[in-house]
């Protein structure tokens, strides 16, 4: 049980700051919808958190690799807490404006990003100090993940229903402070530096950035999958901050709509990385990763686009939830199966970044696309580009070597 610690406390650190994050992505862009009625604004706040974001985890890297990525995530994620604690403080004095929400958001992305990258960082020596494989761990860590987007999204309903989305966001400082004391008590050892890695934090910054790139941009399945990732990202963040709280108001919900409808699709796909975990080494993993994708965007926006009985609309996110469950065992065993080790933190939180590099823009996307067109037909233009980039890997070669598992794997 206590070699297994690690992967516990990863699993609640990720929960924790996952859940968090999943509360603050629907309560921000309802604060804004809900004060100013501009789906362009809406998608201008995301915006204004997800550029930062990826820009600070293109930077971080070096410093995952030099200082631990244990230290990084639990300083990162103390003050992730006290940002997005400024939000609801200036909500209740009165002072919140749009352009005061802005930087704070902003603030808040510069240090999410370093904790995010800092955790998956962390992967490759919870797997073996568990003595798991990739996909194992990489399976419980994105059950962990749905779990902490349904838990996020039905909380941020129920939150945002009963105080409104300003105070709401007191959860998500909680739950950022969980997930720094999870990591601080259940990882003693796991993520310190190495001895290769150490040195002077500064000197040789531009090298260590040369070496990350060169790793990652040497590998042509690594390259062909942040290519497709940063365009479903693209759409992902669309749909979440724009498309699907616009098409709640539209059809005459109420907030909670927006949290229970996530949490639907993020509660099936529970089962479905749970499942992934322990039978994803056994499937085909090109198969399940294109059908993955096309459960995962296409057919829940082109549900909505449709617009069919409400509960039949449930349905669909249910089925597509747990199809989509299985994608993080797929790509998080792909990513640390090719990174060499002692680049993991470089390369991570490049990938990381090349990977979100579109998704500051997808709210403006879908803000523009929802004040010309509607909601619907953005819903139908959006599932049907989302549906293009999910089959690529079906007709792009170099996607064929996603089936290819590697000979030697760390043992169960």
């Amino acid at each position: 049980m206590k070699q297994q610690m690690p992967l516990v406390a990863l699993a609640i650190a990720t929960i924790g700051s996952i859940g968090g994050t999943r509360l603050s992505a629907i309560a921000i862009p309802w604060l804004v919808l809900s004060t100013t009625n501009s789906p362009l604004l809406t998608g201008l706040a995301g915006l204004a958190e997800m550029l930062p974001y990826v820009l600070a985890k293109a930077l971080i890297g070096p410093f995952i690799d030099r200082l631990g990525a244990r230290r990084i995530a639990i300083w990162c994620d103390y003050l992730s807490a006290a940002a997005v604690s400024i939000i609801p403080l200036l909500y209740l004095a009165g002072f919140l404006s749009i352009w005061l929400l802005l930087p704070a958001v902003a603030v808040l992305g510069v240090l999410r990003a370093p904790s995010d990258a800092a955790k998956q960082a962390l992967v490759p020596e919870v797997a073996e100090t568990g003595k798991l494989s990739l996909e194992r761990v990489t399976g419980i860590l994105g059950t962990s993940n749905r779990l902490a987007g349904t838990l996020g999204a039905a909380g941020a309903g129920v939150l945002i229903a009963s105080l409104g989305a300003g105070p709401a966001l007191f959860a998500n400082a909680a739950a950022f402070v969980i997930s720094a004391l999870a990591l601080a008590l259940g990882l003693p050892k796991v993520g310190v530096a190495t001895a290769e890695n150490r040195g002077p934090i500064f000197g040789n910054y531009r090298a260590q950035m040369a070496e990350g790139w060169a790793a990652f941009s040497r590998d042509p399945i690594l390259v062909a999958l942040v290519i497709m990732l940063a365009f479903t990202g693209l759409f992902d963040q669309a749909y979440a901050t724009v498309l699907l709280p616009v098409w709640v108001r539209s059809a005459g919900l109420d907030a909670s709509w927006v949290g229970i409808l996530l949490a639907v699709f993020s509660g099936a796909a529970i089962a479905g990385a749970a499942f992934g975990a322990f039978f994803a080494e056994r499937l085909p993993r090109l198969a399940m990763y294109v059908i993955g994708f096309i459960f995962a965007g296409p057919v829940p926006m082109a549900a909505l686009a449709l617009s069919p009985a409400l509960w039949l609309i449930v349905s669909t996110l249910l089925i597509s939830g747990f199809a989509a469950g299985f994608l993080n065992p797929i790509i998080g065993a792909l990513l640390f199966e090719r990174i060499p080790k002692p680049v993991v933190g470089r390369v991570i939180a490049l990938v990381g970044s090349l990977t979100w590099v579109l998704i500051p823009f997808g709210g403006i996307y879908a803000g523009l696309l929802t004040d010309t067109a509607g909601i619907l037909t953005a819903l139908g233009v959006t599932a049907a580009l989302y549906c293009i980039a999910a089959l690529s890997p079906a007709v792009i070669p170099r996607f064929r070597a996603i089936g290819k598992r590697p000979v030697a794997q760390p043992a169960n």
